[in-house]
């Protein structure tokens, strides 16, 4: 999201996965608090009007799943030491989701047989 919405390092492949879920060729879930990050830092580029335009916008498209409490304890306990990821990867897991997208190296080496991180240029492979 901070990639599509901030036009940072892997923008264009941010923006073709953007419009695959647009297009309803993919569905995509995020949770309250990576609503919550990506507002502070659009806030910050942009101001409060726009950053809620902007999410408002996406949030037409991409799906808001929560994490209850026992799940966010089991994310706390598990192997993965971030606790934003653990929260986010436990969450996605817990709605049975088929993967999980990051550019973050080190998690994708943390992730399970049943939700697989993977980067988003492996996910294009997949569905393509």
């Amino acid at each position: 999201m901070l990639d599509f919405t901030l036009k940072r390092v892997d923008y264009a492949k941010a923006k073709k996965l953007i419009e695959l879920v647009v297009s309803g060729k993919v569905h995509g879930y995020i949770t309250p608090s990576i609503v919550h990050i990506v507002g502070y830092w659009l806030t910050k580029e942009y101001g409060a009007k726009k950053a809620k335009e902007i999410l408002l916008t996406l949030l037409v498209d991409i799906k808001i799943i929560d994490i209850s409490h026992t799940i966010t304890l089991t994310a706390l306990h598990s192997k993965i030491n971030d606790i934003e990821d653990a929260l986010q990867y436990y969450a996605a897991l817990n709605h049975k989701l088929d993967y999980f997208l990051s550019r973050d190296a080190k998690l994708m080496k943390e992730g399970t047989a049943v939700l697989p991180i993977i980067s988003i240029d492996d996910y294009m492979e997949i569905i393509e």
